[in-house]
């Protein structure tokens, strides 16, 4: 889709997000092993927010990514460069 839509303006991207805190991962916080394990995984050593994707969206949506598409921009505290 970027390849076919760039040259009529539009871009093409996505966000890939990490561990999240939210409602969906509340389990997997709670469960001192398996939050240990995520944590020690994740570089910057902390669940992301719900305002770490928002800042990602608001990035893409603006005028500052007028020449970014058909990026995948993962958010994820590093966890894709380990």
């Amino acid at each position: 889709m970027a390849n076919e839509l760039a040259a009529k303006g539009v871009q093409v991207n996505a966000i890939a997000p990490g561990y999240i805190s939210t409602n969906n991962t509340t389990a997997l916080r709670e469960d001192e092993t398996r939050n240990r394990q995520i944590l020690e995984r994740i570089p910057a050593g902390r669940w992301g927010r719900a305002e770490d994707i928002a800042g990602a969206a608001v990035f893409l949506a603006s005028p500052a990514s007028d020449y970014v598409t058909g990026h995948v921009l993962a958010v994820d505290g590093g966890w894709l460069a380990r």
